[in-house]
C-alpha cells in the first residue's frame, strides 16, 4: 500500500508540474507559486479535518511547518525556470538531485536500510530521470533553478516524513502555511503581478491543491514505507510532463528519453518488490 500512495503521490506531482509549467508561462511564476499555496491550504484543511486525528504534538507541526519551507522554496524556483520554457531540464534536475539528497539524509543519518531489490531501483532512478530530461542539457540559469528548488524538495520530503502518524493530517496544513508567509513578501512586493484574470486564478489554485494532494498521499506511503523508498517512489513524477507532452503538445522523445523512461518504469518495479 506505501508503494501505491508513493505512485499517487508521483501521479499528483507530475500532473500538477505540467500545468504549472503551462501557467507559468502565461502569467507570472511568483503568482502561480503563491496563488498555488494558498489553494493547497484550503485542501490541506479541508483534509486534515476529515481524517481522524488521535494527538497532534507541536513537534510533528514544527516538522510539518518546515517541509512546508522546502515546499514553498521548491515552487519558487521551480515556477521560475518553467517560466523560460525550460521544462525538460528543471523538473528532472530538481528531482534527481533532490531524490539523491532524500535518499542520502534516509540512510546516513535516519538508519534507513532499504533491501537488495530497493537499492536496485534507487541506483536506477537517478541515471533515468537525468535520461528523462533529455541528458541534462539546457540553459545554465534554467539547471542553477533546477538545482535550488531540489534542496526544497529534500527539505520537504525529509521534514514531512518525520511527522508522527497520530497526527494525522495537521503537519501538511502546517506546512502550507509556512510555505504561504514564506512566499508573501514576494507576493506583496509585486501586487499588481497577483491581480491575475478569474480562469487563470482558479487554475493556480486548483494546481496548488493537487499539489497538497500530492504531499498528503506521499505523507500517508512515508507512514508505511521506508522513508527513502516513498522518497524514490515520489520522484518519479518528471516522466509524466514527458508523456503528457508527448501526447497532449505533441512533442516528440527521443532515443535517450525513451531509455529514461523504460529505466523508470524498471526502477518503479524494483522499488515496489523491495
Amino acid at each position: 500500500m506505501g508503494a501505491l500512495l508513493a505512485l499517487a503521490s508521483a501521479v499528483c506531482y507530475g500532473v500538477v508540474d505540467f500545468a504549472g509549467g503551462l501557467l507559468s508561462r502565461r502569467v507570472h511564476f511568483a503568482a502561480v507559486a503563491f496563488l498555488g499555496q494558498v489553494g493547497g491550504l484550503a485542501l490541506a484543511v479541508v483534509a486534515a479535518l476529515l481524517m481522524t486525528t488521535h494527538d497532534v504534538r507541536l513537534a510533528d507541526l514544527l516538522w510539518g511547518a518546515l517541509s512546508g519551507v522546502g515546499s514553498g522554496a521548491a515552487m519558487h524556483f521551480l515556477n521560475r525556470g518553467l517560466s523560460r520554457g525550460a521544462m525538460s531540464v528543471v523538473v528532472p534536475v530538481s528531482a534527481v538531485t533532490g531524490v539523491a539528497l532524500s535518499v542520502l539524509c534516509g540512510v546516513l543519518v535516519l538508519g534507513d536500510r532499504p533491501g537488495a531489490l530497493a537499492w536496485a531501483g534507487i541506483v536506477v532512478t537517478v541515471p533515468a530521470l537525468w535520461l528523462v530530461s533529455g541528458g541534462g542539457a539546457g540553459p545554465g540559469q534554467a539547471v542553477t533553478d533546477g538545482l535550488l528548488a531540489s534542496a526544497g524538495v529534500a527539505v520537504q520530503y525529509l521534514a514531512l516524513g518525520q511527522a508522527g502518524p497520530e497526527s494525522g493530517l495537521w503537519p501538511v496544513a502546517a506546512g502550507r502555511v509556512a510555505a504561504v508567509l514564506l512566499l508573501l513578501p514576494g507576493a506583496l512586493r509585486h501586487t499588481g503581478r497577483l491581480r491575475l484574470p478569474p480562469r487563470s486564478s482558479a487554475e493556480a489554485l486548483l494546481i496548488g491543491a493537487g499539489a497538497a494532494l500530492g504531499l498528503v498521499l506521499y505523507l500517508l506511503a512515508a507512514q508505511r514505507q521506508l522513508l527513502s523508498v516513498a522518497v524514490v517512489l515520489a520522484s518519479l513524477y518528471p516522466a509524466l510532463p514527458v508523456v503528457l507532452g508527448v501526447a497532449l503538445l505533441h512533442e516528440r522523445v527521443d532515443r535517450r528519453q525513451a531509455v529514461g523512461l523504460i529505466g523508470a518504469a524498471a526502477a518503479t518495479v524494483l522499488l515496489t518488490l523491495g
